[in-house]
């Protein structure tokens, strides 16, 4: 790789990161500096040919660690976050109450029959093998994930998608449950959660909405359900059909239900923002 390819940069002192200079446009991605970059980088750019476990140490004493990238959504708008945290503080506090609403925090997934694939332990030299039945990308269900945050409860409740549709059954469903308590739901923007007819349901059943701010997953819980689940249940395993997958999440859901307390810490609820990403933002 010639090295002029990769751009110069400099350390910044304070987060330790690899800065591009301001030459470059604010809107380019910074460059992904693997050991191979940055080995031919140094001999481009001082005529040194070092190996790549050099430099590793170089970089572990300048205090860089190798680790996996995070998107930081920059269509997230800060003030609009910050409206809604002040908003979702004040909520908290009702929920300490005498007579607390029930806050319900509400996100869907398509969950695939075929077997994600993750870490696991194995002999030595031998690959890790995972069958599967070859169900295709097509085989899925979709299920609305609920977090109950006032006793660290979930129910997952499985529908043939997401859609306007099934959202109102999910709210029907969810009254019908609670006939009296006054109900909060939080959930994301999405089309079928905006509908007219999603919004007047939610109005005839005495349902408030706080929708979460855009490009915002960070403050959703159910975020992390998700995760979970597929930690625990579609991991190395491939179902053959879409009912063993329905049964398995079922069963998934009772399972942790049984201890609030690894719910809460596992569906952990974001409720301020970290000031220095939000100033990593890049606006537009």
């Amino acid at each position: 790789m010639a090295s002029a390819a990769a751009p110069s940069v400099q350390r910044d002192p304070q987060t330790k990161r690899l800065e591009p200079n301001a030459d470059l446009a604010s809107h380019t991605a910074p460059p992904r500096w693997t050991l191979k970059r940055l080995v031919a980088w140094i001999e481009g750019q001082f005529g040194q040919r070092l190996s790549r476990e050099t430099v590793r140490r170089a970089l572990k004493r300048l205090g860089f660690s190798w680790k996996k990238a995070k998107a930081l959504l920059n269509r997230a708008n800060t003030a609009v976050r910050e409206a809604f945290v002040a908003k979702l503080q004040a909520l908290l506090r009702r929920t300490l109450g005498a007579e607390p609403p029930l806050l319900v925090y509400i996100d869907e997934a398509h969950i695939h029959q075929d077997a994600d694939l993750g870490y696991g332990w194995a002999p030595r030299g031998e690959r890790l093998w995972v069958g599967s039945h070859s169900p295709g990308l097509a085989a899925k269900v979709s299920f609305y994930g609920l977090y109950f945050y006032n006793t660290a409860q979930v129910a997952i409740w499985d529908f043939p998608r997401a859609n306007t549709e099934h959202t109102l059954s999910v709210l029907r469903r969810l009254r019908e449950q609670e006939p009296t308590r006054e109900l909060i739901l939080i959930w994301d923007g999405a089309s079928y959660h905006r509908s007219i007819a999603v919004r007047d349901l939610a109005e005839e059943l005495s349902i408030t909405v706080l929708p979460l701010p855009g490009y915002s997953p960070d403050f959703m819980p159910v975020e992390a359900l998700w995760r979970w689940l597929r930690e625990d249940v579609t991991y190395h395993h491939c179902h053959a059909t879409a009912e063993e997958l329905i049964a398995r999440v079922d069963s998934f859901a009772h399972a942790i239900n049984t201890n609030p307390m690894v719910v809460a810490d596992r569906l952990w609820t974001k409720t301020e923002l970290d000031p220095e990403e939000e100033k990593l933002r890049i606006p537009g």
